[in-house]
């Protein structure tokens, strides 16, 4: 029940009822309604400065997860970053250096290295920018991979031309010698056995038994089979490639023919004193690029290094040559 208030008219000295006109009822509700727009506006702003709406925390969330992936993704680049160089030394200081071949510049690798200073502010870029630089980081570590996958490939053709090289490189005795003393006469300057003259002797002399076979020291192609005028009388003459030649001299029999391809220890000949000799011996040189050098530095495959030792020392003895 609505209470009724009164008021003392000092007028008519008497209690009347209190009558609020319609215009005071008008202003009290609009200042009320006022009064509530305001304090709702305030507590609104207030919580939207504060509180953020639900599609601002869903984004906010999505940002964060979008660093912290990128953050992942960062610790896993620099880990491969490191690996790569790793891979990158091995291959200037260690493989390339085995084949003596030029180390690749970082120039040719990596087009556009990321510093560390534009690493370091992950924090304070957008997402455009954070892909961005995922997309650079990436890119520069591709290019660095397809260098260096390039520069295995090139490796593998090294290994295979080495094994090659190796192959037609001389690297044992033309005969049989175990005990070490088969060699007779030694390269440089020798005592002719006929003319009894110093004259340069362009290889080594092996003294074995007539038929003893001798073997070809490397691969190669025969080049040279048969009986010649040059005082090496019966001789073989292969050609390994990579600038080597060698010479086998004096044989009792030749087995092998001009265009034969043969391997290393196989048997090309036997031991003979066929042209100018004065008895039976290998008569062995080594060329290298059309210079005869010294045969006794391309025993590597089958002596110790004391056995090494022993036969240089009778090689640089000072004698007279078999031819």
């Amino acid at each position: 029940m609505k209470k009724i208030k009164y008021y003392y008219n000092t007028n008519t000295l008497r209690y009347e009822k209190l009558v609020t006109p319609l215009r005071v009822k008008l202003l009290r509700i609009l200042g009320f309604l006022s009064a509530v727009f305001v304090t709702v506006f305030i507590i609104v702003s207030i919580a939207f400065q504060y509180l953020p709406s639900p599609n601002e925390k869903k984004s906010q969330d999505q940002v964060r997860a979008v660093r912290e992936h990128y953050e992942e993704l960062n610790s896993e680049l620099v880990k491969l970053q490191g690996q790569m160089a790793e891979l990158e030394k091995r291959d200037n200081q260690v493989y390339r250096a085995i084949f003596e071949a030029s180390p690749i510049p970082d120039s040719a690798r990596e087009k556009a290295i990321v510093s560390e200073a534009e690493q370091k502010l992950v924090e304070t870029l957008s997402e455009d920018e954070m892909a961005s630089s995922i997309a650079q980081s990436m890119g520069a570590l591709a290019n660095r991979m397809n260098y260096e996958t390039k520069s295995y490939a090139d490796i593998d053709k090294m290994i295979a031309n080495k094994q090659q090289l190796l192959a037609a490189t001389p690297a044992i005795q033309p005969v049989s010698n175990k005990d070490l003393t088969r060699i007779a006469s030694g390269f440089g300057t020798r005592i002719d056995p006929i003319y009894k003259t110093p004259k340069f002797h362009a290889g080594l002399d092996f003294t074995a038994p007539q038929g003893t076979p001798i073997y070809a020291t490397a691969n190669g192609t025969v080049v040279v089979a048969g009986f010649t005028d040059g005082g090496y009388g019966n001789h073989v003459v292969i050609n390994h490639g990579y600038g080597y030649e060698t010479l086998y001299g004096h044989m009792f029999k030749v087995k092998v023919h001009v265009g034969q391809v043969v391997k290393r220890g196989e048997v090309i000949g036997y031991v003979g004193t066929t042209g100018k000799s004065t008895g039976p011996h290998c008569h062995y040189e080594v060329h290298k690029n059309g210079t005869a050098v010294d045969p006794i530095y391309f025993f590597y495959n089958d002596l110790s290094p004391d056995q090494f030792d022993r036969i240089l020392k009778l090689s640089k003895a000072s004698n007279q040559s078999f031819d």
